[in-house]
């Protein structure tokens, strides 16, 4: 199974938790998928290790997979709202409002458009410019995300959600902020 990113810094992270159950409970303890809903759509990873009698788990909430993707509509799986942009991240997603932030097609997306993403613990984020890419992404932002220790993706939303996707079978923590339009 997937070893969460924050175990090595002690399980401290805000994406990941730890329970320590009795032998007693781990019989009755079984993996619940999340339930489907705004938010929703992640996926428990976890691994168990016995320390002196007692099993403790580190759970990491995966990036959930964006199923479909058209002009003006995404839909994110195990969610059931439809997008016309959309923030997702490790075990969540929601619309990507661009009025919060003041963004527009010019100067582009903000860090702040950002900054709920990064929060979620990170370590790639992918932006989907539209699908004619006339979302602009300026210089600071790029700063911002890679001063932050992340990586990031800038590209046309066809491409971008499928190399999201990609990422996310692949168990990286990616989060992405993408346009269906323009």
């Amino acid at each position: 199974m997937h070893r969460g990113d924050d175990e090595g810094r002690g399980g401290q992270g805000a994406a990941a938790r730890a329970e320590t159950l009795s032998n007693e409970s781990v019989a009755a303890w079984r993996p619940h998928p999340l339930p489907a809903g705004p938010g929703g759509g992640g996926a428990w990873r976890g691994r168990g290790v016995a320390r002196a009698g007692r099993l403790q788990f580190h759970f990491v909430m995966s990036s959930p997979e964006i199923a479909s993707l058209s002009w003006g509509q995404m839909k994110v799986k195990g969610c059931s709202t439809t997008y016309k942009d959309c923030k997702v991240w490790p075990g969540g997603s929601r619309t990507w409002d661009w009025r919060e932030t003041g963004t527009n097609h010019s100067p582009g997306v903000q860090p702040a458009d950002l900054e709920e993403v990064v929060k979620k613990g990170v370590k790639t984020v992918v932006i989907g410019r539209g699908m004619s890419e006339a979302l602009q992404v300026p210089a600071s932002t790029v700063d911002y995300l890679k001063k932050n220790g992340i990586e990031v993706l800038v590209l046309q939303t066809e491409k971008a959600v499928a190399e999201y996707n990609a990422l996310a079978a692949q168990g990286v923590r990616v989060g992405g902020v993408f346009h269906s339009t323009c």
